[in-house]
């Protein structure tokens, strides 16, 4: 019989699951500061039930959604799933990973024990009646994020996903590297490929909000790899500079302008006006940077309450501001005059289908799209990971924790690289 606790990074025999598995919780008391919200403990290794999957996790990837767990808001995240009936009173968390097929339920065929898998960031009921009849699943009233708005996710030794979850691991990639950029790149993907007709077409002028995160850095390739023109908006030079490496045609400095925010009321003349000079100036350098007075066919928007009207503004008529979340707030203000008589379209979206997510990683697989893994910690570091990204103090591109991968250029003695 094998040991019931191990450490991190030691590896059970192939298939043994142990009873308890260190994990990075995050309980109510300890809300607050992410780097003060997670703290190693031990905990159940959690069942596998029919159509699930036990992961050992090799690496997590580190996304600002378990900023917000740690913080307890917008959305208490242990509050809400205690509503649903599930009993327990912490949150593991974590939406990106990387890892080895440990265990499988009744029902699995597509992945086996031993398996190398990326993990996507969603789960829904496959026979829930809105799928059944045609729906993709994201958008199915049983879609939730995994480890945000669903317990078990990446930060824990081992994992339970659904199978379809599940995508082949990149063998060109580091446990690391394809633990980070499924999230965001599925998410971008997704932006730009998933709304017909406004998918980028060779020459589509796109302007990409914070082209130096892990989701622009992502954005960024894709455009350039369906021949489209990306231009990226980046708080300093350095961070334009890496979009340039990465294929944009240019930058624009978001500190340049001061029209940001909610909207002037529009009998405030003055102000109106001071906000109109300041986003036509905006556009004027979105042409110069693009060489031609053209403006984006479709807008990748994340920053949602600070940066809205400007997209819309700028968005080229019977073109597309598509958003996939709300980082500067939720409350945004948009122009209706130029919604309707420039017939534009304001497009949600969130993270991927399966399908979409097998492209990313299939682009990944080929060399063809960078992860652009900017830091890697170790487990015990993922409050202080969360909190560079709440303060906007992390690099540009992609991070990952090793969990019980070893360090770059080690090897595990089971032989599991």
């Amino acid at each position: 019989m094998g040991k019931a606790l191990y450490e991190l990074g030691e590896i059970p025999p192939l298939g043994e699951v142990p009873q308890r598995m260190y994990a990075s919780v995050i309980r109510r008391e300890r809300y607050g500061r992410p780097v003060d919200a997670f703290r190693t403990e031990v905990v159940d290794v959690p069942p596998v039930g029919r159509g699930q999957v036990l992961v050992m996790m090799m690496a997590a990837g580190v996304n600002y959604n378990n900023a917000w767990a740690a913080l307890g808001r917008p959305l208490d995240v242990i509050k809400a799933r205690q509503r649903r009936g599930e009993c327990e009173d912490f949150h593991i968390g974590g939406s990106d990973g990387s890892g080895v097929v440990w265990a499988v339920g009744e029902g699995v065929a597509q992945v086996k024990v031993g398996d190398e898998v990326v993990l996507s960031g969603c789960q829904w009921d496959e026979s829930a009646a809105d799928i059944r009849l045609g729906a993709d699943p994201m958008t199915s009233v049983t879609q939730r994020v995994w480890g945000y708005e669903s317990n078990f996710g990446a930060f824990a030794q081992f994992s339970v996903v659904d199978e379809y979850q599940c995508h082949p691991k990149p063998a060109r990639l580091t446990w690391e590297e394809a633990a980070c950029f499924m999230v965001t790149g599925a998410t971008a993907y997704r932006q730009l490929c998933g709304w017909p007709p406004h998918t980028v077409r060779p020459g589509d002028p796109v302007l990409i909000w914070g082209g130096a995160g892990g989701l622009g850095s992502m954005a960024i390739q894709i455009v350039d790899l369906l021949g489209g023109v990306p231009i990226a908006v980046v708080s300093n030079e350095e961070r334009g500079e890496y979009c340039l490496r990465l294929g944009a045609r240019g930058y624009l400095l978001r500190g340049d302008y001061t029209h940001w925010g909610r909207l002037p009321d529009i009998d405030d003349e003055a102000a109106t006006s001071a906000w109109t000079s300041e986003v036509r100036r905006f556009g004027k350098r979105f042409w110069e940077i693009l060489g031609e007075r053209r403006a984006p066919r479709i807008v990748l928007e994340h920053s949602g309450q600070d940066t809205i009207p400007t997209s819309m503004y700028l968005c080229d008529t019977a073109g597309m501001v598509v958003i996939c979340g709300g980082t500067t707030g939720y409350h945004a203000d948009v122009d209706l005059r130029f919604l309707w008589m420039r017939q534009k379209r304001l497009q949600g979206s969130h993270f991927a289908n399966s399908q979409q997510c097998r492209a990313v990683a299939n682009l990944a697989g080929t060399g063809r799209l960078d992860p652009c893994l900017s830091w890697t910690g170790t487990f015990e570091e993922l409050g202080a990971a969360h909190q560079m990204m709440r303060d906007n103090q992390h690099p540009p591109g992609n991070m990952a924790v090793l969990v019980n991968a070893p360090a770059r250029g080690e090897r595990h003695a089971a032989g599991l690289a």
